[in-house]
């Protein structure tokens, strides 16, 4: 019996294992994807954290390395395209591959279009929808020249449904979706799969940075924020854990979909 149970085992970490595999995480110096560059690791990846925040992209490479993992930091705006291409060729040529990429990086800002000025908007674009057709454009050849690999956009649950004051976010997260399909739709001929993970609120310097926009009570914010199904906040690690399912051999047949994690509040 313990044979065949060892056997299983073996046969689900086959599954989840991201061994010998580079992935790429934008966004990754903190909240969700600091969180999804370390599961990704643990996993067994090579991740190659991108962000602007040089100190907490460094303590958070760091951290991965103290953990066991192998871990990448490189400062990159993307809503650059020199500084986008100028990252994907570092790693190429240093890893010849990019097997992953998680566009996670983002900006909410909590204002109806009346109070939000064309800097902001244009700021909420770039980075969080106009960020990922940069950095894919400059992943996607690579991906194509080694025969496939998986790219999963960091949606919300506003890329499904509308919210209050956060015209922008709404915007780029909703475009975020479209965007997934369109792009599973143009690169699956080259065995490239394309996936959005919607997250309900997640307990992040973000979502707290939301309620000092708003100049909410931080308690009743959150409180009001956990009042869902499963009662309670998200995590970042609860996020990982399905961009890991979707990167995995597991999820193999899985494209264009749009996973929604939050806890049930869209239910």
């Amino acid at each position: 019996m313990r044979m065949k149970s060892s056997k299983i085992a073996e046969c689900a970490g086959h599954l989840l294992s991201l061994e010998g595999k580079v992935a790429m995480v934008t966004g990754a110096a903190s909240g969700i994807g600091r969180g999804i560059a370390i599961r990704l690791a643990e996993m067994g990846a090579l991740v190659v954290l991108l962000d602007i925040d040089d100190l907490k992209g460094r303590e958070s490479a760091a951290d991965i390395e103290g953990r066991g993992g192998a871990a990448i930091f490189l400062n990159c705006d993307v809503r650059s395209a020199a500084e986008c291409r100028r990252a994907v060729e570092t790693v190429v040529k240093r890893s010849g591959k990019i097997d992953i990429l998680c566009n996670c990086a983002g900006v909410a800002i909590r204002k109806n279009i009346v109070e939000l000025t064309e800097d902001e908007w244009d700021l909420a674009l770039d980075v969080t929808l106009k960020g990922i057709y940069v950095l894919s454009r400059e992943v996607v050849p690579h991906m194509s020249r080694r025969g496939g690999g998986s790219i999963v956009n960091i949606g919300s649950g506003w890329s499904l449904k509308g919210g209050p004051r956060a015209a922008s976010y709404c915007a780029a997260k909703g475009g975020a979706v479209n965007l997934t399909r369109a792009m599973a739709i143009d690169h699956g001929k080259s065995n490239i799969r394309v996936n959005c993970v919607c997250p309900g609120d997640v307990d992040t310097p973000m979502l707290r940075s939301e309620c000092a926009q708003l100049g909410e009570d931080v308690q009743a914010f959150m409180r009001d924020a956990a009042n869902r199904p499963l009662g309670r906040l998200g995590t970042a690690e609860d996020v990982a854990n399905a961009v890991l399912f979707l990167v995995s051999p597991m999820a193999s047949w899985i494209t264009g979909a749009a996973l929604v994690v939050d806890g049930g509040g869209l239910a």
